[in-house]
């Protein structure tokens, strides 16, 4: 039998929603009046008010509003921002205040507010977004952050996220049987930063227990290691934990970027010689600039050595123990006592999904655990092992295991592998544009992973002879054409200086969107901003 159905025509300022089509054969209460937003406020929402239609409608119109963000998000003619300066978003532009009266605003006005907070913000899911080591925009996890956020639960006990916390330790022994444990535990928590400080937490605690109770007045000092191009957080621990950054000691790296093994080891005696205990080395898995590769299993052998706990801060590239092919950038990662591993950032799940593993199993309980009775009761009905909440720094938890766990149900392993290799393979082919463009220079010139580090020399420095005012020239150009891009809103790659390299430019492919088109664009597009700078 046919319902009988009609197009209805809704009012909203936004013009988001041009028609719903209504099946009469629903028992509802519907009225002309539903749609009214203007003239609507929180109160008229659940759960202030019983009306569930008015709420339906109201989210139907903020689904609208992603909607149209994420399809503008995968349009290459749609700029990746529409750049104004801060002083001007905090004066107002167009309506878009960020101000905060005090005065309850319409549900109109929230809708304005939606639309116009994506309007101004960068589409870090854009095609051509090459800026930072997470980008692209996965639609599996995106649905799965919605229905966590929907959920609204914490990760602390089995109690209030039974499926969650089950789910998280199915995950996490998945994670630890690929790095090559038999057995082993972890925790997913806000970002490789924070598993890098857990990482130290519990290497302290391994060496020394009592510093949980007594403090660390009266023993040695402890230092820690990390290569010269390692990333920033591994050295905040040092000063959080009260270690000292003096304490943090950088280890020279070679022409790839690599840790160099006999200068960690130099230094560790060094530290002996001094009377301090050498605790802890981050090898890292491709490095934040360069996307280097420490050789593990060098570094593994002189920490067994001195006794010296070895972590792995893979949080970059941790996505190629997915690939056959590019696994052997990661050989000996099973001989880590702990791993830091990203999925947010290669593996293309959405901000934030950052997980902290250990073959420790019980380390991190042992280390954290602070034993509230008014959470982690003993004599609750279930299996209270499942409660996480004391292996973690944090009480209230985020939900990210669940963007993980549904992308991998989407995607099985061969899809993230087909990801990886993807997005490498795209990177390799911007190096032989590079290579083969003129004006064009790269910085590391055999990249082992992702990242593509490279100089453009503008027409007005290509032919200076003297090569110190040509580098300090260099200087000032990937600064002035990041902020062209930015004004243009077409590209956005990274700059940074390294060491005695001048800015460069730092290109990270990790976004599914991407393809070759892409890749000519960098070239074209750059050369387009550049040919007519003048320095």
């Amino acid at each position: 039998m046919q319902h009988n159905k009609q197009s209805r025509f809704r009012s909203s300022s936004l013009g988001l929603v041009k028609a719903e089509i209504m099946d009469k054969s629903r028992n509802s209460n519907f009225s002309s009046e539903n749609g009214d937003f203007e003239n609507s406020s929180i109160k008229d929402l659940l759960p202030y008010s019983k009306c569930s239609e008015k709420t339906r409608l109201f989210l139907m119109e903020i689904f609208e509003i992603l909607m149209k963000h994420i399809s503008k998000t995968f349009d290459r003619k749609c700029k990746i921002l529409d750049f104004h300066h801060p002083h001007q978003l905090l004066d107002g532009i167009e309506g878009f205040s960020l101000e905060i009266t005090g005065e309850a605003e319409s549900l109109e006005q929230i809708l304005v507010d939606c639309r116009d907070t994506l309007k101004y913000g960068v589409k870090t899911g854009h095609p051509r977004f090459f800026n930072q080591l997470s980008s692209g925009l996965d639609i599996i996890s995106l649905a799965a952050d919605w229905l966590t956020s929907t959920a609204n639960t914490n990760m602390f006990t089995y109690e209030i996220a039974p499926v969650f916390t089950l789910m998280e330790d199915v995950v996490i022994r998945r994670m630890c049987s690929i790095i090559g444990w038999e057995d082993g535990e972890g925790i997913f928590s806000p970002g490789g930063s924070i598993n890098n400080l857990y990482a130290v937490i519990m290497a302290r605690h391994y060496v020394m227990p009592e510093v949980k109770y007594d403090g660390m007045r009266g023993f040695p000092e402890l230092v820690m290691f990390q290569s010269k191009h390692a990333h920033y957080s591994n050295k905040r621990p040092g000063a959080v934990l009260g270690i000292g950054l003096k304490n943090c000691i950088d280890i020279e790296v070679d022409d790839k970027g690599r840790m160099i093994a006999s200068d960690l080891e130099l230094k560790i005696l060094q530290s002996k010689l001094a009377g301090k205990v050498p605790f802890y080395v981050t090898a890292t898995a491709g490095t934040t600039v360069i996307g280097a590769f420490d050789k593990i299993p060098e570094i593994s052998g002189i920490c067994k050595k001195y006794g010296v706990w070895l972590h792995v801060d893979a949080a970059w590239g941790g996505a190629v123990m997915m690939s056959q092919k590019h696994r052997h950038l990661v050989t000996g990662i099973e001989l880590a006592d702990s791993v830091t591993w990203n999925p947010h950032k290669m593996m293309g799940v959405v901000l934030q999904c950052s997980a902290l593993l250990t073959r420790h199993k019980g380390i991190l309980e042992s280390c954290n655990e602070m034993n509230a009775d008014y959470l982690f009761q003993q004599d609750k009905h279930y299996d209270v092992t499942y409660d996480t909440g004391d292996k973690t720094i944090q009480c209230g938890r985020h939900v990210d295991v669940f963007k993980l766990w549904l992308a991998w149900r989407a995607k099985g392993d061969a899809g993230f592998e087909k990801h990886v290799d993807r997005c490498i393979e795209l990177s390799r082919y911007l190096v032989r544009k590079i290579r083969k463009t003129r004006g064009f220079e790269l910085v590391n010139p055999e990249p082992e992973y992702a990242n593509v580090c490279f100089w453009y020399f503008p027409p007005c420095i290509r032919n200076l002879s003297d090569e110190t005012i040509k580098h300090e020239k260099l200087n000032k150009v990937a600064p002035l054409i990041k902020s062209r891009m930015m004004e243009n809103g077409t590209i956005m790659i990274g700059y940074q200086p390294l060491g005695s390299k001048v800015n460069f430019f730092r290109n990270i492919v990790s976004n599914p969107a991407v393809d070759y088109d892409d890749i000519d664009f960098i070239i074209t597009e750059i050369e387009r901003l550049g040919r007519d700078i003048e320095l």
